[in-house]
């Protein structure tokens, strides 16, 4: 099953283009999305989730019409916003079980069994009478990450899923995640580019409402070969050097900025040539520099 996005355009009320004339084939599996903010990412995900309107364009997931089949979509879907609502008085067993109806899981015994199951996928069955409001945020979020797998969804799409979440707890969850993506098409959107490389077999870098680039991230990596050069300067350098090279990113290091350029040749003394990483392929479409 695949998702295509055909030529979809949102223009919101204050004029901002939220997306323009986006298209996009997203084919099982992990696929990374990334953007500023303000790129369009979250309107993206809220259209494909059938939260919102489009202007134009279409959507088509398999067979299904997603802006015109909502219902049946909306059974299909798995989604975990960067802020999602619960009950905060209800406990984590009975509303992931409310939720499995809505699912259409309507089979009481059924329905109790996959929610056991999933709340134990996610490491809180020992907390499954709890009420959801005496969380943490880690644990929070591993609900959130149950309540969005839960009827086996074809098509999950997740925001920023690892916020809260301690290093052991992201692990678990990407290794899930990547269980998960063997058969269905997952939209991963994160601000961690290193996340996207290691885990998806294709991404979007989305800026302005528009595509900037998508392909695997290994290919653009390679189109940066050989273009991509550091130097260490001083802060007093630092707009000097902005005037007079295609500066990609700036990081500090050792309280020094540490400065990445694209060039096909040497830029100058006190350069040296760097293997391209997937932040530098981000910030070399953002800032329009190829």
């Amino acid at each position: 099953m695949t998702l295509r996005i055909e030529r979809l355009c949102k223009t919101y009320s204050n004029g901002v283009k939220a997306l323009d004339n986006v298209s996009l084939e997203i084919p099982i599996g992990m696929y990374g999305l990334l953007g500023p903010n303000g790129a369009g990412k979250s309107t993206l995900m809220r259209t494909i989730a059938t939260l919102q309107e489009a202007d134009s364009g279409s959507i088509k997931l398999g067979e299904l019409d997603v802006l015109l089949e909502k219902q049946e979509v909306r059974r299909l879907l798995g989604y975990l916003p960067q802020e999602f609502g619960v009950y905060p008085r209800t406990s984590a067993r009975d509303m992931l079980d409310h939720i499995a109806i809505l699912k259409g899981i309507t089979n009481s015994r059924e329905r109790r069994e996959i929610v056991d199951a999933m709340l134990e996928r996610v490491n809180l069955f020992q907390h499954r009478k709890k009420a959801i409001s005496g969380f943490s945020g880690g644990m929070k979020q591993r609900f959130g990450i149950a309540q969005a797998l839960i009827g086996n969804p074809k098509l999950l799409i997740v925001d920023e899923p690892t916020a809260g979440l301690d290093p052991g707890e992201r692990n678990r969850f990407y290794n899930l995640l990547s269980e998960v993506g063997e058969n269905v098409v997952v939209i991963l959107s994160t601000h961690i580019v290193q996340d996207v490389k290691e885990l998806c077999t294709n991404m979007a870098i989305i800026n302005l409402g528009q595509v900037v680039y998508a392909g695997p991230p290994v290919k653009a990596e390679e189109e940066l070969q050989g273009m991509v050069w550091q130097k260490s300067i001083s802060r007093q350098e630092l707009e000097d050097h902005r005037k007079n090279y295609q500066v990609i990113s700036t990081k500090l290091v050792a309280g020094r900025p540490l400065i990445h350029v694209l060039s096909k040749t040497s830029p100058g003394a006190g350069f040296s040539q760097v293997e391209p990483d997937l932040e530098d392929v981000f910030f070399s479409r953002v800032n329009q520099a190829v």
